[in-house]
């Protein structure tokens, strides 16, 4: 089976589960999800898209292996296809790196008190002493110990069939770490490319907003909502919170 039909059926599932999501907003970096199927037809008018700079982006948290490996495994995560770009082409590493400077990344908004339980459900809260920068710093440590010990080559080497059965593994909890429970990372590394995949640019992912065009979400634009039970496709193109237009 080719590369393009393993991502297909995944980045068709993402498209249609997002319609299962009540959504406030997606403008934010939370991820949302839209009431609007439809893939939106081009704006009659063509006004001009903001440039987008050339310069890579450096991060600030991960160091050099961590950073190829945050890009390796979200090209993976939501790969690009037909359909559209994908989570490395859309910014969710730079929207990721930029997380980790944030009171979320230190579990500053949340009870950090014990017991923790991995297996209470999602309205009990965070269940790990690990804040997300350190689940980062030890999940990508312990893969790429991990994918070395198969084979000499840390994940971000290793062939996009390699990278998947890995990925697959880590969700499923097979592999043995010490350091960090594997489906905790798994868990999170899908969360944040979800959210860098559909957020407002303005939080460094969704560049060109192309996770909102692929699911005909409009934007921060104020008045979309008497187009929700329309069942017609919203003929506009989405808008930033800065004003930028995909």
């Amino acid at each position: 089976m080719s590369d393009q039909d393993r991502d297909n059926p995944r980045r068709e599932f993402l498209r249609k589960s997002l319609t299962l999501i009540p959504v406030v907003t997606v403008a934010s970096t939370g991820l949302g999800g839209s009431m609007l199927m439809a893939v939106p037809e081009p704006a009659q008018a063509s006004p001009e898209k903001t440039p987008v700079s050339s310069k890579a982006y450096e991060p600030s948290y991960f160091t050099a292996e961590e950073w190829a490996f945050i890009n390796a495994a979200v090209a993976r995560l939501i790969p690009a296809d037909a359909q559209g770009p994908g989570a490395l082409e859309a910014g969710a590493p730079e929207y990721i790196d930029r997380q980790m400077n944030t009171p979320y990344a230190a579990g500053a908004l949340w009870f950090m008190q014990g017991p923790f339980n991995a297996d209470a459900p999602p309205e009990m809260g965070w269940q790990s002493k690990l804040v997300p920068k350190e689940i980062y710093r030890l999940g990508i440590a312990a893969t790429d110990a991990w994918s070395k010990a198969m084979n000499g080559k840390l994940f971000s080497e290793q062939d996009s069939a390699t990278q998947e059965k890995l990925l697959q593994r880590l969700e499923a909890g097979d592999a043995q770490f010490d350091s960090v429970p594997p489906k905790i990372f798994f868990n999170l590394l899908l969360q944040n490319t979800k959210e860098g995949f559909f957020c407002d640019p303005i939080h460094g992912g969704n560049k060109g907003m192309v996770g909102w065009t692929m699911i005909g979400f409009p934007g921060a634009r104020a008045d979309f909502m008497d187009w929700v039970e329309r069942n017609e496709q919203y003929p506009f193109p989405a808008v930033s919170i800065r004003g930028e237009r995909a």
